[in-house]
């Protein structure tokens, strides 16, 4: 982990900037549900992981309540997760096809994964003053990324809030339609690819297959050339 992006992470452990969101973590990590009621939950703002010969970056909203707020690493320990790891593996992007914790010795191939919120919020429906908090963090992430081509988006919460960031940045005009697998070139050459979210609900109603997410990430790789 190259030490800036080791101390960046370490502020986004610490923060307490959104009184509701410490709120509600303090309240699922000292309830817990009740298969994970022996664990010591993380029980913090989660963090990305990854390093900074990162290509490609694959973004979420938020952590689990019981995903990665319970492990401290994004995407792990879900049934959202699962799926994603179970796909990236086949890709060979991770060399695992799970993430279990934090000591688990996941590793991944030129990739970064986080989120855009670092604290899940109630009902995953975050204040605006929330995302604004943590867009600070987000963007200083993607900009320690300096080899970073291509952007997958989760989900079109994800997508929109990802996209926004940009329109900032570089006062873009330009209406993004979010689509499963749709690609949209940014001025500065990063491409973001769109992709349905891997939830339970998304993957049971089809939507989104092993196919349609191993071949997401088959384009993924192919435009971030590793």
């Amino acid at each position: 982990m190259d030490i800036r992006l080791n101390n960046l992470n370490k502020t986004i452990v610490n923060c307490k900037k959104c009184p509701r969101l410490v709120k509600f973590v303090h309240k699922i990590s000292t309830e817990k549900r009740k298969q994970n009621i022996d664990e010591i939950y993380w029980g913090k703002p989660v963090p990305g992981f990854g390093n900074l010969n990162s290509k490609l970056a694959i973004i979420g909203l938020a952590p689990a309540a019981h995903g990665g707020t319970r492990t401290g690493r994004a995407f792990t320990g879900d049934k959202s997760g699962d799926f994603l790891f179970k796909c990236l593996y086949q890709v060979g992007i991770s060399n695992y096809p799970f993430s279990k914790n934090l000591n688990d010795n996941l590793k991944l191939k030129f990739t970064y994964i986080t989120n855009i919120l670092k604290c899940v919020p109630p009902e995953d429906k975050p204040l605006s003053n929330e995302i604004l908090n943590c867009s600070n963090f987000f963007n200083k992430e993607l900009l320690s990324l300096k080899r970073l081509k291509v952007i997958v988006t989760l989900g079109k919460v994800a997508f929109d809030n990802c996209i926004k960031l940009y329109k900032q940045k570089f006062k873009i005009e330009q209406k993004f339609i979010f689509r499963h697998g749709d690609i949209h070139m940014l001025p500065n050459g990063l491409i973001i690819l769109s992709s349905y979210h891997p939830s339970p609900r998304n993957v049971n109603t089809k939507l989104i297959s092993d196919k349609k997410m191993v071949n997401l990430f088959k384009k993924a790789k192919k435009l971030a050339k590793f």
